[in-house]
Formats: structure tokens, sequence, C-alpha cells
């Protein structure tokens, strides 16, 4: 498990590697720039199109788009800001409720604060961690204007209920993929769900270009006003320093959506990587009492990254389990906490019993490492290290 760090002349020609090795030789995340990231990036540095116009921008988001069948894709400089992009286009503000999950990154749910709106913490799903429908149902009020379905770890929720209660209720329905590229549901790709997609292209991301975002969109009038708000309420019609409205600076760079569209080059070739590490897992530690993402018919995972809950016949939890880990010197990361008993929401107490799987699941669960450079050797070596600790 090395760095390789590429040495370039004044002519941008690579004349030797040079191999850092990594603190840790089996690391959660790492990027994985081995295609025509480099070209790219020199590209932009020729032409001097480094910032949000170049031609990087516009193929990005063009076969981003054609990937998923949807009329637009927007990029973004990060996921936050993409949720955030599709929330403001919605009219998402004071007095409204969004319901979301109980378990999931923050980013998911901060955009909802940032326009004055409320995230109602819904539990999640036993097998899938993803949003349960029926707890959504009891959620349900007159303020709810929204759902945030996020597909943690690749996993897939229950879309079919989901998109028949905004249906039924008359919801806007807001897909959270990303960490889902390359997952399948019943034949229907990872954001191609409810009235916008988003994706995250961060460090950690299977496909990355350090931060990013995308959103992914049907509608032409949301389309429109997204692309106003990205750009401070400047459009393409827009007078200059004229603007139409007070937006948002969430614009994307060229020399960002030149990873991108690099890493989209390869993207099959990432997530089989990422699917291959899952099942490997699974299969070497399948006689014990664990839990990985979930992939039953019809759904595919793309598995961004491997999560384990451990069982309670071990009586360890993840605290626990990640300090033995260290001590072996494999790391791990905990799964996410319930939203709810962070400080910054600091509502455990009237949340606990309401999201009761949210907060056992969490209890008992890891992330394992992921990255791509893992050999199969390397992977054999921390199965045996987790059945040691759990031994």
């Amino acid at each position: 498990s090395h760095l390789l760090i590429p040495v370039i002349n004044k002519e941008r020609k690579i004349i030797r590697i040079i191999n850092h090795s990594n603190s840790n030789p089996y690391p959660i995340y790492k990027p994985f720039l081995c295609g025509n990231e480099m070209e790219y990036v020199i590209d932009c540095l020729d032409t001097n199109w480094i910032s949000s116009q170049g031609k990087f921008v516009e193929q990005f988001e063009q076969l981003f788009a054609e990937r998923f069948g949807v009329s637009h894709a927007v990029t973004t400089s990060n996921c936050t800001t993409a949720l955030h992009l599709a929330l403001a286009a919605l009219g998402i503000g004071p007095g409204d409720e969004v319901i979301v999950p109980e378990c999931t990154w923050i980013a998911s749910v901060s955009p909802i604060t940032y326009l004055g709106a409320k995230p109602i913490f819904c539990d999640i799903d036993r097998n899938s961690w993803c949003l349960d429908p029926s707890s959504v149902l009891d959620s349900l009020t007159s303020r709810t204007k929204a759902i945030i379905a996020v597909d943690l770890f690749g996993n897939m929720p229950d879309m079919k209920n989901l998109e028949k209660i905004c249906k039924d209720n008359n919801l806007f329905l807001i897909e959270d993929a990303a960490e889902a590229l390359g997952s399948v549901y019943h034949g229907r790709k990872a954001g191609n769900f409810g009235v916008g997609s988003t994706f995250s292209f961060h460090n950690t991301k299977t496909m990355s270009t350090g931060e990013g975002g995308m959103l992914l969109l049907d509608d032409e009038k949301l389309y429109q006003k997204c692309v106003k708000l990205r750009d401070h309420g400047r459009g393409p019609d827009t007078k200059p320093y004229f603007n139409d409205i007070i937006g948002y600076k969430f614009m994307p760079f060229n020399i960002q959506a030149a990873l991108g569209l690099a890493q989209f080059h390869r993207v099959e070739e990432l997530v089989n990587i990422k699917r291959r590490h899952l099942s490997f897992y699974r299969s070497h530690l399948s006689d014990l009492d664990l839990q990985f993402n979930i992939e039953p018919d019809g759904v595919v995972n793309g598995a961004w990254i491997t999560a384990m809950v451990i069982g309670k016949s071990y009586g360890i939890d993840k605290h626990q389990f990640i300090s033995r880990m260290a001590d072996e010197n494999v790391p791990i990361r905990p799964f996410f906490y319930p939203l709810t008993s962070i400080p910054a929401f600091n509502l455990a107490e009237s949340h606990r019993d309401k999201n009761l799987v949210s907060y056992d699941i969490s209890k008992r669960g890891v992330n394992l490492p992921g990255a791509p450079i893992l050999s199969e050797e390397d992977l054999k070596f921390i199965c045996e290290k987790i059945r040691k600790v759990l031994k």
C-alpha cells in the first residue's frame, strides 16, 4: 500500500515516480488516481481554464446526466451544496418540515437547517439501515414538505414505498445518493429517484475530485432555478452585475471537473473494486455473527464502503472493537451516530425510544478498510484480525 507521486519536468512529462509509504498499510479510504487525471488537469493549467468555466465542467455534466438518463446534471462545489440547492429551489424554508433518516452523515441534514426548516428524524430499517417507511408515516404532519432518502453505504431504501408516501401526501422526494454510485434498485440506478438526486465526489468517495458534488434533475424549471441560484442569482441571460435574485456561491471549477471526468471514464472499475471488497469480507467472515451491507433480490449494492454490524452475542460495542483493532494496526471507522445523539442536535432524550433501531445498530456498527489499493492479502489480514478480536 503506497502513495505514488509523479515528478514532472518543464515539458510536463513524467520523469519518475516517488513511492511514499502510507502511515497505515490498510487505509479505510483513498482516492484511486491512475487514469487521465493528470493529463486533464495539465490541460486546465496549459489553457488557463482553472475556474468555474471550461470544457471539463460541461463534458462532466453531460456524461453524468447521460449515464443516469436524466435531462440535467448540475455540478456543485460539494454534495452538501447540491442538497442545499435542491431544497432552496423547491422553496423549502421556515415552518417547513423535512423527514430524514436518523443515521447518516450530518451533511444530509444541515442544509435543511440553513434554510430555516426543521429536520424530522425517523428510524432506519434493521436490514437496509436506510429510512424506514413505517417511521416516516408516523412522523408526517401538515408541515411536512419533503423526504430526503439516503442510500447509506450503498444500501438502497424501500424506494417503492417512499415514492408512494410522497405521491399520496404531495411531498417532494430527494435522493441523497452520495454513497451509492453503482447501486441499482430493481433496474433503476441510484440517482434516478425523486425530483432530484445528489452525488458526492469527496476525497473518500468511490469517484473523487477531492471535493465536489452533482445534482441530477429532470424538471426544466427546477433546473433553470438551480443554475441561477448556484451562481449568486446570475443566469445565462442575466446582464453583467445585474443579478435577478440573491443566490449562493456553489459553483464548481474546471480542475475539479477535469478530475471528475477522468474518474468517470473508470467508474465501472472503481465500483467493481468496492463490490469485490464487500463480497470478500462477507464470504470470509460468513460463519461469524455479523451483518454486512444488504443486497436483496433486485438490488445491486455499489458498496461505497463495507459496513459491519457486530452481533450482540460478542458483547462488544463499536468503540471497544475500534480500540482493539487499532492495537492490531487496523483502522476502523464508527458507523454513523444517531444524529439526535450528537451535540449539534442534542435530541437523544426525545428520540432514543422513538428510533430504537437507529440507536441499536449504530452502537454495534463499524466501517471496514476499503481503499482501492488493498490487495487480497491485505483483506485476508484484516479478516484474521477481526476474528482475533471477536474470539
